[in-house]
């Protein structure tokens, strides 16, 4: 059925001009609250940075954590082809630092003519300032945890008594987003905080109202 007149909504045009990759891991045998703690430490850090954390932190699940975010990060890149701005970039400039010609003119292309981009100052939604040098870059957006079946595991006591103990596992679930869907959202926030300082906070002394039913006489 065709709805809105064949219009696209909002999301259906963000879902069409952005790229996003969901990743869920195994179950791990740890706790939600262990794992929870390493799931809020990445969450708004690049993947890059994400993997550098989880290999230098000293938690045991934290070997497991990277080894998940760099099988998340290569898919994103061959099913979704996320993060590969930087790589046409760096092609583009190898093209024509080297590549030579027949006719001795160097090659008219985008890279060069254009320029590199300057980085991008935005600021987050806690607040804190963030630069954007590559549009296409990965970051986690989302990392959260979901509590998986309980496993048993005999504790043997005194007297020939066995306690059974209930072992918890969890998984993880990352949600990779490029920088350029920070940028929009930030882009975003700017245009609704001028709305509500020009808009309609601001005063007049009459309301704006089309004039109707205008006569040549007065009406009082």
């Amino acid at each position: 059925m065709v709805r809105r007149g064949g219009r696209l909504t909002d999301q259906q045009v963000i879902k069409r001009t952005e790229r996003e990759h969901l990743v869920k891991s195994q179950n791990y045998k740890t706790s939600v609250k262990k794992l929870g703690m390493l799931a809020r430490q990445i969450q708004g850090k690049t993947i890059e940075d994400a993997i550098v954390q989880m290999r230098f932190s000293k938690k045991k699940i934290a070997e497991e954590i990277l080894k998940q975010l760099e099988y998340a990060r290569d898919e994103a890149v061959v099913m979704r082809g996320m993060g590969l701005g930087g790589v046409d970039r760096a092609a583009e400039e190898n093209l024509n630092d080297t590549s030579p010609t027949v006719s001795g003119v160097e090659p008219m292309i985008p890279g060069r003519a254009e320029g590199k981009e300057a980085p991008l100052q935005i600021q987050l939604k806690n607040g804190k300032r963030h630069t954007v040098a590559d549009p296409s870059k990965i970051y986690i957006d989302q990392a959260w945890v979901g509590r998986g079946p309980y496993g048993q595991l005999p504790d043997f006591r005194a007297r020939g008594n066995t306690n059974i103990l209930r072992t918890p596992w969890t998984s993880l679930t990352v949600l990779l987003k490029e920088e350029a869907t920070r940028i929009r959202e930030y882009e975003e926030r700017e245009e609704k905080r001028r709305k509500a300082k020009v808009g309609k906070n601001l005063w007049v002394p009459l309301p704006d109202r089309p004039v109707q039913w205008q006569r040549q006489w007065y009406t009082f």
